[in-house]
């Protein structure tokens, strides 16, 4: 292996285990890429260095990342019909490798479950809801599900091999798309959304890391394994008070462990992906993730054309109505977040936006002051001009009164 390609997997490994956050990341491998020539050094070695991650953390990596390999090698001989080609990538509880359907002579993904998480019947059970969530769905910007299954002790779950990367990779290299690119990515990951909660599945983790661009720029919605059927009342008192998703896209009532959430959270985190594609930041940031979730619930949030003022209001006030903390103020469907990124990417007004931010401030003024007809404003407006016509006349009386004054005065002193 490569010393750049152990670099990137190291990362990824490091990253996925919450061992450094996504800034600390970026950092060391800023660094990397500074430094290769003169003094050049591993990614471990900067994340070391710079205390991001302690050596017991880069050894228990460097342990995971052996037994992934290990059970790669392992799982290629048990599954049937496949064939393992190498490893795409690793996640808190499972490992994605590339692999060949043979009896289709197609590339798939294929993800299996760790044997250390196979003993866990709750890991279990969640890896395949994955697999029956993604089987529900049928759209293309959504990865696809072929087979989930058992063989030899490896649980596993094939799907769509999506040639390309994640939104995430661009946004970890600083980039800060355009007005037009990041509405057009997310439009079709409204679309996926749209087509899963129409069939009662809420996401509950969109975020840039489970968006994939391919190589023709369809973008792809994966990994299902938060999602949630809105309808199992059951599964939702469980989880009662109990925050799932992540941190910096999570919506308010995510975070407050609410029963009754629906496709609104998914509107919220993809606002949430939006502001971070146009700005080049999340909407709230901290050094805890218990701190960026408090801000979610308490901090207000800076529009984003204040940060990029390249953006057009529309699409400020598009993105401000995702983001709204209270559920209600947000969009009602995907449906109707796709009709304003359509008139945004057209350069008109989103008109439900700008409908509601016109009633908020209609509210405001009646909270403050009185709302007059347009009759009673023209009644003032007469009134007004006519009093402003008597003060001029009687400034003009008073001074042809003191002129006719002084005319009699000098008169009368001769």
């Amino acid at each position: 292996m490569s010393e750049t390609n152990y670099d990137s997997i190291f990362g990824k490994l490091v990253l996925d285990q919450g061992f450094c956050t996504e800034e600390e990341l970026a950092y060391c491998k800023k660094q990397l890429k500074d430094r290769a020539k003169e003094n050049p050094a591993t990614l471990e070695q900067l994340l070391l260095s710079n205390r991001f991650i302690t050596a017991n953390q880069a050894k228990r990596v460097k342990q995971v990342s052996k037994e992934s390999t290990k059970e790669g090698k392992d799982a290629a001989e048990q599954i049937p019909g496949y064939k393992i080609m190498g490893k795409l990538g690793a996640g808190a509880m499972a490992i994605v490798y590339k692999g060949k359907q043979i009896s289709l002579d197609r590339i798939v993904a294929i993800k299996i479950l760790p044997r250390r998480f196979s003993e866990n019947p709750d890991y279990v059970k969640r890896f395949y809801k994955e697999g029956k969530a993604a089987a529900k769905l049928n759209h293309n910007n959504i990865v696809g599900a072929y087979d989930v299954g058992e063989a030899g002790g490896y649980h596993y779950f094939v799907m769509e091999y999506v040639e390309g990367k994640t939104l995430y990779e661009d946004l970890a290299k600083g980039k800060i798309f355009t007005e037009q690119e990041a509405v057009a990515i997310t439009m079709q990951v409204a679309s996926a959304l749209a087509h899963a909660h129409a069939r009662g599945l809420i996401h509950r983790d969109v975020k840039p890391k489970n968006i994939m661009i391919n190589s023709a720029g369809i973008v792809k919605l994966a990994d299902l394994g938060l999602a949630r059927d809105a309808a199992d009342v059951e599964l939702a008192k469980s989880e009662a008070g109990k925050a799932f998703g992540t941190p910096y896209y999570i919506s308010p009532e995510q975070i407050r462990g609410e029963i009754d959430i629906d496709g609104r959270c998914d509107i919220y985190s993809l606002g949430a992906t939006l502001y971070h594609m146009v700005t080049g930041r999340v909407p709230f940031e901290a050094t805890t993730p218990s701190e960026v979730m408090r801000k979610h619930l308490k901090e207000p949030l800076i529009p984003p054309d204040h940060i990029n003022t390249a953006l057009s209001a529309g699409c400020s006030e598009l993105i401000e109505m995702m983001l709204e903390k209270n559920k209600n103020d947000r969009y009602a469907s995907a449906e109707e977040l796709m009709t304003d990124l359509e008139a945004v990417r057209r350069g008109e007004p989103p008109l439900a936006a700008r409908r509601k931010f016109n009633i908020q401030d209609l509210q405001q003024l009646q909270d403050g002051q009185s709302i007059e007809t347009a009759e009673e404003f023209d009644q003032e407006a007469q009134q007004a001009t006519l009093s402003r016509y008597k003060v001029v006349c009687v400034i003009l009386g008073s001074i042809i009164a003191v002129l006719l004054l002084l005319v009699a005065f000098l008169f009368a002193s001769k």
